[in-house]
């Protein structure tokens, strides 16, 4: 008995040696000006991990600027991003102090969302030097919103056009419409448990002291619809070639530590309070039952935007990842729009 146990013992020791440390790529794409890259690059003096892929280099670029804060998004690449590589070179990079970007013994005590603003101008200048491109597309989502929106406003000349997807606005009040959701959709199902404990929030929400928690938002139908965009990202991450264990370990470590100290961050100061001019053209892209980045409060906020160009696009049936949710709608459109 002892020496099965020291057996088995042994073994799965050794998994977890191997799982920690095995390789990652991304699958290669065919063709001959095709690219597929998963590496490590020097941004502003730390490595960031990005992730490129597309049929053809000289298609259009763009750039995905993930939410969270801390919340890689490349996990959901195989599932939701084939139709768009065949018209566009894609980017999606982890974000400092994020997924594969968090490097143990690292000082992040300078971490911010001026920082991460700065590291996303400078990816751009070395995407578009890379690729012999003037201008990319930059794309953000969620929490991605955030800083890809003030990179449009402090350096236009470097984007054909801003998109957000799921676009944070007024955040004091989109939690609150968020809140509003979940409690009328307990009452709704008749979750008194649910309602009564909604309720007792209101206040800690409404001063700003946080956020409405997610996972009744995610309960409610406020974070997605079509989709169980968890067991989507976990599938990615436990089975998809880009992450191993110890990659794995790095995005809930690098998570943790940046949404504590961006959140607030974001909260102090509203997009609102920053941004109210754009010099490229703006589209804003929203799921009609987006309630994690309220659609009503992104309506607001862009209609306040003063941009020679904008368009505000509602997908309905979709809530917090219209990407996702309806991508062949979302494909389409960016191909109809953007593509050559």
């Amino acid at each position: 008995m002892r020496k099965v146990l020291f057996y088995l013992g042994a073994a799965i020791i050794l998994f977890v040696g191997i799982a920690l440390i095995f390789p990652t790529w991304t699958p290669k794409i065919a063709g001959e000006n095709s690219i597929s890259e998963l590496k490590q690059v020097d941004i502003n003096g730390t490595y960031h991990e990005l992730m490129i892929r597309g049929h053809d280099k000289n298609n259009p670029i763009i750039i995905f600027v993930h939410g969270g804060p801390g919340v890689s998004e490349i996990p959901y690449v195989t599932k939701y991003q084939d139709q768009l590589e065949k018209d566009f070179t894609i980017v999606h990079y982890d974000q400092r102090a994020s997924g594969k970007s968090y490097h143990f013994g690292e000082d992040y005590k300078d971490l911010s969302t001026d920082l991460l603003v700065n590291d996303l101008l400078s990816l751009t200048d070395y995407i578009s030097t890379r690729f012999n491109q003037k201008k990319v597309i930059l794309a953000g989502h969620s929490f991605g919103t955030y800083i890809g929106l003030q990179a449009a406003q402090q350096a236009p000349e470097k984007y054909e056009a801003y998109i957000g997807i799921g676009q944070m606005s007024d955040t004091l009040e989109s939690e609150m419409d968020g809140l509003h959701f979940t409690i009328e959709q307990a009452k709704w199902s008749g979750n008194t448990t649910d309602v009564e404990y909604l309720q007792g929030l209101i206040d800690k929400v409404q001063s700003g002291d946080r956020l409405t928690p997610r996972q009744y938002v995610r309960k409610y139908g406020g974070a997605a619809r079509l989709i169980d965009e968890n067991a989507d990202m976990e599938k990615g991450f436990w089975l998809g070639p880009e992450y191993n264990l110890l990659d794995r370990i790095r995005y809930i470590r690098g998570a943790a530590y940046s949404q504590e100290v961006l959140t607030g961050q974001a909260m102090k100061k509203p997009l609102p309070t920053i941004v109210t001019k754009l010099d490229l053209p703006v589209y804003f892209i929203m799921g009609q039952y987006d309630y994690m980045t309220s659609t009503t409060s992104a309506k607001t906020y862009f209609d306040q935007i003063d941009a020679s160009q904008k368009e505000f696009i509602t997908y309905e049936q979709s809530a917090h990842y219209p990407q996702f949710e309806e991508k062949e709608k979302f494909s389409k459109w960016m191909a109809d729009t953007f593509a050559k």
